[in-house]
């Protein structure tokens, strides 16, 4: 109990400086309007005050659209997100965390959290599908799954423990592949930033990942991507303190106006 409570009260430290700096506080909730309703994605119901959003890192671009808008639709709400690898997030929920949305990259990785009763029901609003992500030159010449197994080839993997770990590690398992990884990462940003930076001569990451970056980076699809998708959930978490903003943004993303922003990422409709 003692460790959940002091978990709690840091993640809350973090997150309030996050609200102080966007400019808002608890104080606003006195202050809301009426959101909007039907195709534009709102609520009939009055909310207002922050909320705050954990997200998948694989997200972060597309939620911040939808959280954008989110808060023109309900000018009485500021949404605070946090990105990050799944597994971590939703540790930091069990742990406490005054948290009102979590969206994970896969199913098991929420099942953590509304096991411990943390979280409502989960519904799933996108699907993602691994792809290789290497430099724009492309100087291993990697055009296939295999190429990432050849000795010397540098690859860097998402660690086990992360969503885009499992779903790398299923792929080459159904492929019948061992890869050799350089590295493992919390995250599929920072594999990302690892093929940008040149430290490795690829990476696996999503399809979306790769499309939000392909200005620094190039895409390989691959023969097995099918049998490694991801199924991503959201859900309105039981450790916050605005359940009816959360329950709204929740509403917001699996809305025709949050799907739309979705699928212009390169998402997959479930």
């Amino acid at each position: 109990m003692k460790r959940r409570l002091v978990a709690a009260v840091a993640v809350a430290a973090t997150l309030g400086l996050a609200v102080a700096g966007c400019g808002s506080s608890s104080g606003q909730s006195s202050s809301a309007t009426q959101g909007s309703s039907g195709d534009a994605g709102g609520s009939t119901q009055v909310v207002g005050g922050t909320v705050v959003v954990f997200a998948a890192a694989s997200l972060k671009d597309t939620f911040d659209a939808i959280a954008t808008a989110f808060e023109r639709a309900h000018r009485g709400v500021k949404v605070v997100r946090s990105y990050g690898g799944s597994d971590t997030l939703a540790a930091q929920i069990v742990a406490g965390a005054p948290v009102d949305v979590f969206a994970s990259a896969n199913i098991a990785t929420m099942a953590t959290v509304t096991g411990a009763g943390d979280a409502g029901d989960p519904e799933v609003f996108a699907q993602n599908v691994l792809e290789i992500a290497v430099p724009p030159s492309n100087p291993a010449h990697i055009s296939s799954l295999a190429d990432l197994t050849r000795s010397g080839v540098k690859l860097a993997l998402c660690a086990p423990s992360v969503p885009c770990g499992a779903a790398a590690a299923k792929a080459f398992q159904a492929a019948h592949l061992t890869p050799h990884p350089v590295t493992l990462e919390q995250n599929v940003t920072s594999v990302l930033t690892k093929v940008e930076l040149g430290e490795v001569d690829a990476g696996l990451v999503y399809r979306t990942d790769v499309k939000q970056a392909r200005a620094v980076v190039a895409g390989v699809d691959f023969a097995g991507a099918s049998n490694a998708i991801n199924s991503y959930q959201i859900a309105v978490t039981h450790t916050g303190k605005n359940s009816a903003a959360g329950k709204a943004f929740v509403e917001y993303v699996l809305s025709s106006t949050g799907q739309q922003v979705l699928r212009d990422a390169g998402f997959e409709k479930p």
